[in-house]
Parts: structure tokens; sequence; C-alpha cells
């Protein structure tokens, strides 16, 4: 990675064929870059541009071609690429970046006609992953996501050492050089998946000691940077990072949360985004594992957002849930930033939102009204029991508070007698001291 004048790292051009860390190419500190998409209706470049932003990258102009689909060849159609080819030169761009993800084929046309380096968005989003990956296993995710959008596009890395002309007797160096970095590469893929296997049991050994501890799971899910570990700090009292930039969080954060007095497992998950690579949804499918198994989404929408910007949001956490099987999860929607809102936004919030949790994790807003909602969402998850301790089984009496929270006792002479709400798959452990009602 170069160096920034901010002393930020400023990314590279991926080397396709091998270490795709690297984004942008150039020696030029600061990149600037010529958005471009292909949209039937239009295409709002916003996102793009905020990833752009978040990889260190300028954005300097927009450049929308509406067509149903993309040219099969070049992305855009011929006419737009030098529509292109001049709105690059006029905006003094050096980069161009696609709001899709471009096949091998189109990547090389649109360099070729433009002479400029073409990134298109999943370059970017993985990039971006690399650099914020701070675990091991978000890094093994990280790589292997590379590595295989990677592995489709090595054919036209090496076509500058290609022969001229085929059949028997012309194999050149460059179709070797394919061949070996191919096996490289899938010897590599091969590895991760092996390291990310042992990964997987290392974390189904803590959801198993988890699932033993029979708390209720909540999963905070959410657009990119909408403000999810901000509210798991409010909530909790962590000092998990937070910074407004995309992807800040990849690994995910387990918290305790007492709701009711009961704790309860409260997970700061991935962000998601609209597009998102389906590379980055199976190298993170451990990850999103913990997003299935929980009894209870918290879908964190920034309230500050506008309209259109919410929608977007909406529908790209709708179908990432779809695609990763938690689509039919319970959810509680909660509008956060709420201190960045004036009346009139909060009314339109309200009307358009009635079931939503309006909340600010900067001044403790709605926090209260949360907790009670979550701990009614929450009730199925539990079961009552009618109890009788003996006073010599004083442990039993200890756990049962632990899990119970708030309990209603009484001492007898028999010993304590408890009404209590506890998880369901706890119950069975005071079976023994069941009484009527």
């Amino acid at each position: 990675m170069e160096r920034g004048r901010n002393g930020r790292s400023a990314p590279t051009h991926a080397q396709r064929g091998g270490d795709a860390n690297g984004l942008l190419e150039g020696q030029r500190a600061r990149q600037r870059a010529l958005c471009v998409a292909v949209a039937p209706d239009g295409e709002d470049l916003s996102e793009l541009e905020e990833l752009l932003r978040t990889a260190g990258v300028a954005s300097v102009g927009e450049l929308i071609q509406h067509r149903d689909a993309p040219h099969p060849n070049s992305y855009l159609g011929p006419g737009k690429v030098s529509e292109a080819k001049a709105a690059a030169a006029a905006a003094d761009a050096n980069l161009i970046a696609c709001d899709d993800e471009l096949s091998a084929r189109q990547e090389r046309n649109l360099e070729q006609a433009l002479g400029l380096p073409v990134v298109d968005r999943t370059t970017v989003i993985l990039d971006i992953f690399a650099a914020h990956a701070n675990s091991a296993e978000g890094k093994l995710q990280v790589e292997l996501a590379q590595l295989e959008y990677n592995l489709a596009r090595m054919r036209g890395l090496w076509s500058h050492l290609e022969r001229l002309g085929g059949g028997i007797g012309t194999r050149g160096p460059g179709e070797t050089q394919i061949e070996t970095d191919r096996r490289l590469a899938r010897d590599r893929i091969a590895t991760l998946r092996r390291r990310l296997d042992h990964v997987s049991g290392t974390r189904a050994v803590q959801r198993a000691e988890r699932e033993r501890a029979a708390l209720p799971t909540i999963a905070l899910v959410g657009y990119t940077n909408a403000g999810k570990s901000t509210l798991l700090n409010a909530l909790t009292g962590s000092d998990v990072g937070v910074r407004d930039r995309l992807f800040h969080t990849l690994d995910p954060t387990t918290r305790t949360l007492r709701i009711a007095g009961r704790p309860t497992l409260l997970i700061d998950t991935v962000g998601f985004i609209s597009k998102l690579p389906h590379q980055l949804v199976d190298a993170f499918g451990a990850t999103l594992e913990e997003t299935r198994r929980a009894e209870l989404l918290v879908h964190v929408l920034d309230g500050s957002a506008s309209l259109e910007q919410r929608e977007v949001m909406e529908r790209s956490v709708a179908e990432t849930l779809e695609e990763i099987g938690a689509g039919a999860l319970p959810r509680v929607l909660v509008l956060g930033k709420a201190d960045l809102l004036d009346e009139h936004q909060r009314d339109e919030l309200q009307l358009r939102h009635p079931d939503a949790m309006l909340v600010s994790g900067h001044t403790g807003e709605g926090l209260e009204d949360l907790l009670e909602r979550l701990e009614r969402e929450l009730l199925h998850t539990l079961r009552p029991v009618h109890l009788l301790v003996p006073y010599a089984d004083g442990g039993s009496l200890a756990e049962l508070h632990e899990v119970a929270g708030e309990v209603s006792r009484e001492d007898t002479p028999e010993g304590v007698r408890v009404d209590a709400l506890v998880p369901a798959h706890l119950a069975q452990r005071f079976a023994r001291f069941a009484i009527a009602s």
C-alpha cells in the first residue's frame, strides 16, 4: 500500500494473479475516480462514492448509461465509452470505478478503450474488507474471498507472454504461467478453507457452551455504518471501536445485556450493503451463522438518512437476510441517530414506521423503551416455573436468580417457594423442584 499525504494507506491496484490486497494503481498519492454505472432507470451512485471514500479515493464525477443490461464486452456501450473517456479527461480522473461486478473481458476491454485503470464494485469492497480485517479469522475470510474472485480473472493477466498462433507445439510460457498461478491459487484456497473449517469448529464449541448456558441471543443487523456498534456500546457499556466509515466492524462482537435482570447475549455483526459480493457472503458464512441462530434480530436503520437511502438500506438488509437463511426470524426495527433529527423528521419516521423504536446511542434517548420492547419480544423464549427449593440447595437458588433475574419468592417451613420466568432450555434443570401453581 502506498502512503497518502495524510498518512493513511492509499490502496494500490489489485494484482489479480497473486496478492490482491491492493486496490489502485499508480504513483500519485491521491486517486480520483470517475464513477460509472449501467441501469435501466438511472442509478444512485452515492453508495459507490462512499465506498471509494472509505478506500481513500476521491470521486470527481459520475456517468450513468440507461440501458437494460451492461454491454457484454465493455460494460458501457461503444458511444458511452467515448463519452466516459472525455468525462474522465475533463474531471482529471485517473481511475474508472464501475458500480457492478465486471467480467474479466469487460474490465480488460474497458481499460484498453479508456486508457485508465478500471476497478469494479467488488474490488473496492474486497479492498476495504482487507484493510479492516483485524482478527485471524477475518483475514482468512477476506483472503479466501479475494482469491476466489481473482481466480476467474487470471486468464487475461498473462496475455503479454502468450505466443501468436495455436495448435500442437505452440504452447507458450504465458499459458504455462496461467496454469501455475491457477494451481497455486487453488492450493491456497484449499488451505484457507481447511483453516476456516478449524476456526468454525472452535466457534461451534463456543456456541455450544453458550447454548448450554441457554441464554437468549439477540443479533444486531443492518446496513454498514448504520450505528450498530454505537448501540451495542450504549446498551452494554462496552467500548467497541466506532468510526464513521463503511465496514468498520467485520468480526462479530458478543456482549452480555441484562433485560429485566436476565442475562442475554447481544451480538454485533458485519454490516450489509446492496449488491454484497457473493464471495463475501460465502467467506463470512461462519460469522453470519451467529445471525441465523439468534432468537431475535434488531434491525438498526439510520434514521438520519434520506427516504431514498433508507429504502435502499432496508431492501439490502432484507435481501441479505434471506440469502443467509435468516429472513424468517422475528425482527425489531430500530431507527438510530435520533439526536440528529428535527421534529418534522421524527414525525415523518413515526408515520412511515409506526412500530419502530426511535433511539440515540449517543444521548441514550429511547434505550429504556427499547429494553422493554426486547423483553416483550423475548417472552416466547421463556417458560414460567413454580418451584419449592429446599434451603439446603442454595446453589440451585443462586443459579435460578442468575438466569431468571427478578423472581417472586416466599420463605416457607419446607423451603423457598419461587415463581419465575426462565429460558425454556433451562426449565428442565429445575424440574425436580416443580410444584403445582
